[in-house]
């Protein structure tokens, strides 16, 4: 059996061909895996003797990337703790590696913090919560995933003041509402766990304060309104479009948004042709005939996020009449951070590595989504732009806000590990009391203090020059 071949087996629910085991019977497997990894095992954190340079992996993370965009991401990544801890998954995929795990894999998310996770518009125009960002997503330990999430709660609460003893209990609580959601998706019918989703506007938590449940759905409805009209056409387009001139044009904003010369995009002068015919072969065939409605009209370069700045990423201009815009984010997708220590994509191409992962993942996805290759080689998926995205602005939180937050995230999270893994197994490791719940929360107050520390080190060779940074207005 080729590596794999096996991994396709560790990573996945029970498959065609393989024995029948009932839900008891696999939670008692997951018991088991105990012996091997004790939960206590999950606790604290110390960093190796010969742990690489922070600085150093964060410089090697920016090999490919658009080298003039680099001082904005490291920018970005200045502003605070929590903006490092955001652009620097590459560091905790090299720590999590070395950490216990039980050996049970789902598809992971790979950069599973507080701020990739949010609202979106399915097909169907409902706005459901969800992960919604998958740049690093692969087949790993459900353990790392969940590691990440905890730990990026802590660094939240430091960023927002909160006392340290409310890090640590919300970081618990968060892992004690992901291993009670595995527990009911363990018990539930596959296609339940699958049709599954988290519908903002009827969210309920009846394990949570319903004061602060009413307050967040309050803000979330609030949130959602002005992303429905930030999303519409007759928004959007005269936002981002000039049409001074024989053809509609994005607007130029350096060093934000701006077009490629032929040497950053190549493809430039046939209109992007042959990675367009490409993307078109990706998408579903009902979707293609949608799709081709739309002429392609115009790219730019548009940077994004933290820890995206500097690849290749792009907002493309579609026309199906005078008013009738689709406007596509086009992202590069590059080698999951989590490659070099839970293997390599079963997939050719990383936007379908990107592409496959959302589908297992969230509950519904963009219809538009496709991936493609450039003809310098580099690969891409795309999806809508915006399409009523919703994201967390986490400034003025208190702790109730951050616990009930981190409940829903924990939440999306169990459920998008249960669609690709075994819930029964999992939750049968988990168990029902608060040994593992414990164990991960003390790692990530822990880990939050090497965050802070590898922070100070960044700061120090900004300082050094060692490290060139641009600093927006």
């Amino acid at each position: 059996m080729s590596k794999n071949d096996k991994r396709k087996i560790e990573s996945a629910a029970p498959q065609n061909g393989t024995p029948y085991l009932s839900a008891d019977e696999r939670g008692a497997k997951g018991r088991a895996l105990r012996d091997t990894a004790p939960r206590a095992s999950h606790a604290g954190w110390n960093a190796p003797k010969d742990r690489r340079d922070p600085v150093e992996l964060l410089i090697e993370s920016n090999e490919g990337r658009i080298l003039s965009l680099t001082p904005i991401r490291f920018g970005r990544m200045a502003a605070s703790p929590f903006a490092f801890y955001r652009g620097a998954a590459v560091l905790m995929a090299a720590d999590l590696a070395g950490t216990p795990t039980s050996g049970l894999r789902v598809q992971a998310c790979g950069d599973a913090h507080l701020m990739n996770f949010g609202g979106f518009a399915t097909p169907e125009r409902n706005v459901i919560f969800d992960v919604n960002d998958l740049d690093e997503t692969l087949p790993a330990p459900f353990e790392w995933d969940l590691k990440r999430l905890a730990a990026s709660v802590v660094v939240a609460a430091q960023h927002l003041e909160l006392p340290h003893s409310d890090a640590g209990r919300v970081a618990t609580d968060l892992v004690r509402a992901y291993r009670e959601r595995m527990v009911n998706f363990a018990g539930m019918r596959a296609l339940d766990v699958w049709y599954n989703k988290i519908d903002l506007q009827k969210y309920e938590d009846r394990t949570g304060d319903p004061a602060v449940v009413a307050a967040a759905r309050k803000r979330l409805a609030e949130r959602l309104e002005v992303e429905r009209r930030k999303s519409v056409p007759d928004h959007l387009y005269p936002k981002l479009v000039s049409e001074q001139g024989v053809k509609p044009r994005i607007k130029d904003e350096p060093p934000l948004i701006f077009h490629p010369t032929e040497e950053q995009a190549p493809g430039l002068e046939t209109g992007y042709r042959e990675a367009i015919a490409s993307y078109r072969e990706s998408l579903p065939e009902h979707v293609r005939i949608l799709f081709d409605r739309f002429h392609y009209v115009d790219l730019a370069l548009k940077v994004v996020g933290v820890g995206s700045v500097g690849t290749m990423c792009a907002v493309g201009l579609f026309m199906a009449a005078d008013d009738d815009p689709l406007f596509l984010q086009v992202k590069e997708a590059k080698a999951s951070v989590l490659e070099p220590y839970a293997g390599k994509s079963l997939h050719p191409n990383h936007g379908q590595r990107v592409i496959v992962g959302q589908r297992l993942m969230q509950s519904a996805s963009d219809v538009f989504l496709g991936w493609t290759r450039g003809v310098n080689g580099r690969e891409f998926y795309l999806r809508q732009l915006r399409d009523m995205k919703l994201s967390a602005v986490i400034e003025d939180w208190d702790t109730g806000l951050l616990r009930q937050y981190a409940r829903m995230c924990a939440h999306a999270l169990a459920r998008a590990h249960a669609r690709s893994g075994d819930a029964a197994m999992i939750a049968g490791y988990m168990g029902s009391g608060q040994t593992f719940d414990d164990a991960v929360g003390e790692f990530a107050t822990e880990y939050a203090s090497q965050n802070r520390s590898d922070y100070r080190a960044f700061l120090s060779a900004i300082r050094g020059g060692r490290i060139q940074v641009m600093v927006e207005e």
